[in-house]
């Protein structure tokens, strides 16, 4: 619903008015206990051309905050060969620094949505993200798996191998600079080729004081089939991101005491082309509501 108030001097501003918090959280779905500033670390992996041929890995121990604010009323969308729909959802800003020296790594603004089903296109509910990066980059992700379960995460491994058919890949050696790299502090061995080891490791070192998590909800969002990433020319010609697929575990955790709090893992890889190859940056972290 969109009211109008005065202002001084005779103005006229529009306004969205937002739905009573009962209610909020019914038009959001899954995205209902995101609202909110979350705070923690991960782990961020990427291969970076050298030109030549060559490549060098950038490691970065991380610090994150990750805010949402409610958009408030139904985002109208009109219908001409079914009835119109409302889709309600999230502003959010994601900013990531490195862990040690404060360096900003990331900036992305967006907006996460919750779209009901429709009958044309006849579509379950899904949820989607929208966002820009500073690079010249902007994506839209739709949901390929949504879940509400009791428990803990299933948390699988990754790979940030490179692939594809470029002889340098069969090379030897080639890709000698994953098996030993030089890790930041507080980074296990092995994390430069899964990065979910820190997610599981930060379960594992909850339980030992007594937490769990009694509650889990997933949202899976892909690139593919629905959706894509737009660059800029250079971007496209020099290390061109042409897939995103991401995993948002929104926990419960309960503490030792019988106490809970909300806690946010993710993983996250990001296909980037170069040298007719396919190099995952894969960022992962824990974060905690505040």
């Amino acid at each position: 619903m969109t009211m109008v108030i005065e202002l001084d001097e005779g103005l006229r501003r529009p306004l969205r008015a937002s739905a009573p918090p009962a209610t909020q959280a019914d038009q959001l779905g899954l995205l209902a206990d995101l609202p909110g500033t979350w705070v923690g670390g991960g782990f961020n992996v990427v291969a970076l051309p050298t030109g030549h041929g060559g490549f060098r890995l950038k490691l970065n121990a991380t610090i994150e905050t990750l805010s949402f604010t409610p958009v408030g009323g139904a985002i109208p969308n009109r219908g001409s060969v079914q009835g119109d729909i409302s889709l309600f959802g999230l502003h959010y800003l994601q900013q990531v620094s490195d862990s040690t020296t404060f360096e900003g790594l990331h900036v992305e603004p967006g907006l996460w949505l919750n779209v009901p089903a429709t009958t044309d296109p006849e579509a379950p509910a899904t949820i989607v993200r929208q966002s820009t990066i500073p690079h010249g980059d902007s994506l839209l992700a739709q949901s390929t798996f949504l879940t509400d379960i009791a428990g803990g995460p299933t948390i699988d491994e990754v790979s940030t191998i490179p692939t594809g058919d470029d002889p340098k890949l069969k090379r030897t050696g080639y890709t000698d600079p994953y098996l030993n790299p030089a890790l930041p502090a507080g980074i296990p061995r092995g994390a430069q080729i899964n990065p979910n080891i820190l997610l599981t490791n930060a379960l594992e070192a909850q339980a030992e004081k007594g937490m769990k998590v009694v509650r889990t909800q997933v949202i899976q969002v892909s690139t593919q089939p629905v959706g894509g990433i737009v660059n800029i020319p250079f971007v496209t010609a020099n290390a061109n991101a042409t897939k995103l697929d991401a995993i948002f575990w929104i926990e419960t955790v309960e503490q030792a005491d019988g106490t809970q709090f909300q806690q946010l893992q993710y993983t996250q890889t990001v296909i980037l082309n170069f040298d007719n190859i396919d190099w995952p940056h894969i960022s992962v972290a824990t974060l905690v509501k505040q």
